[in-house]
């Protein structure tokens, strides 16, 4: 039976948590109810308790069974946090990392998926503080379930009433389903730029951040799969629960994929590889003279086009960075490299293109389908292109 830790925040929405926590169980869903100090001033500890059958957790710094540390243990029970109502006080902790609750405190110390249900006042949900804070959870990784409008407890009609109980539950269900769709699936992620070296000092690469296959190494190893990520230089901190490969050059990459595909069942192909790299490159630092320089390049190792030339059961998804003729080009890879789908996007999109933390993208497949995802946070990029994987892996499995 899943787990689900529902935290209830202090808001006059909070007495729908109850038939939040009723249906979760109609679901055969175990609840364990974490509340802030404020949220017991709306619904008594007592009232959960009565229908979760457990005891609440409101008190960080009270012991649990055996002297345990309640607020890592819950962490760990968890399947799901599920936040609802969150208010905008508890939407900012989340966001910046604020552990003074019981509540908050399992949030830094759970790993597992998260989902916020906001209500309050329509002027405080469209403050730019909580819409920069609700951003930066979508970022994340953490749905948010958007709250509805109507007339609210303070007199304003507006939109930040809760969103309907069936909502909610829903979208929790949903969480917790995908929590679990590529277990048993071995994900190999490249993701970064990759740096050709000219001399010491110098080198040739591209402005590739990393951040679209970071999302997706994450995203992999949060429903279930073992992932191998692969990563060109960035500034990014490595993923927990991730087997990072650290390299450098295209060539290294070649390596360093060619080394751990075997078990691969899935490859996601994100990384921006260097398509030329110096013909030689020079021990020591190339000095400036008056004279005009010519840099010779030789082509790298196309790796994406040599796995699609060794095609096996394994699943291979590319992408195409374009700035022109997006749609046509993107094709043209899918069938030159024999991929199963090719993540395309036009970088010249504001927000859609390198170093941003947004991505507008169209999914292209074998079939000659094709849909878009629009300009949303790369982590739900990431979650879109997850969901055509398990589609495809299970037509495969079919």
């Amino acid at each position: 039976m899943p787990v689900v830790v529902l935290g209830v925040t202090g808001c006059i929405g909070a007495y729908k948590a109850c038939e939040v926590l009723r249906e979760l169980q109609r679901r055969e869903v175990d609840v364990h109810v974490v509340m802030t100090a404020a949220a017991t001033r709306f619904v008594s500890p007592m009232t959960f308790e009565a229908l979760s059958r457990h005891p609440v957790f409101h008190d960080q710094f009270a012991l649990g069974v055996n002297g345990e540390i309640r607020h890592v243990s819950l962490a760990d029970e968890a399947d799901l946090l599920l936040v609802a109502p969150a208010t905008a006080n508890i939407i900012g902790k989340l966001a910046r990392g604020i552990a003074d609750d019981a509540l908050s405190t399992l949030s830094l110390a759970t790993r597992a998926p998260v989902v916020v249900a906001p209500a309050m006042n329509v002027h405080m949900f469209g403050h730019p503080a909580v819409l920069e804070n609700l951003e930066i959870l979508r970022g994340r990784g953490v749905r948010v379930v958007e709250p509805g409008s109507g007339y609210l407890a303070c007199g304003w009609l507006g939109k930040g009433r809760l969103a309907e109980v069936g909502e909610i539950v829903d979208a929790a269900m949903a969480a917790l389903a995908r929590r679990h769709d590529l277990e048993g699936e071995t994900v190999l992620v490249t993701a970064g730029p990759t740096v050709e070296d000219i001399d010491p000092v110098r080198y040739v690469s591209n402005r590739s951040s990393g951040r679209m296959g970071y999302s997706l190494a994450e995203a992999a190893r949060d429903r279930g799969a073992k992932v191998v990520l692969v990563s060109g230089p960035t500034s990014l901190p490595a993923p927990w629960g991730v087997d990072v490969v650290p390299v450098r050059s295209a060539d290294e990459m070649q390596r360093a994929v060619g080394e751990r595909v075997g078990p691969a069942t899935v490859v996601v192909a994100a990384a921006a590889v260097a398509d030329y790299r110096p013909a030689a490159k020079r021990g020591s630092k190339l000095k400036k003279s008056g004279r005009r320089l010519t840099l010779e390049l030789v082509r790298t190792p196309d790796i994406l086009k040599q796995l699609g030339k060794a095609r096996s059961r394994r699943l291979l998804v590319g992408f195409a960075a374009e700035t022109e003729d997006l749609l046509r080009h993107a094709a043209k890879k899918l069938a030159a490299k024999n991929l199963d789908l090719v993540v395309a996007n036009d970088v010249t999109v504001p927000g859609a293109g390198f170093e941003s933390l947004t991505n507008a993208v169209w999914l292209l497949r074998r079939d000659g389908s094709r849909s878009e995802v629009p300009l949303v946070a790369k982590r739900q990029v990431a979650e879109r292109i997850l969901d055509e994987v398990v589609a495809l892996r299970k037509g495969a499995r079919g």
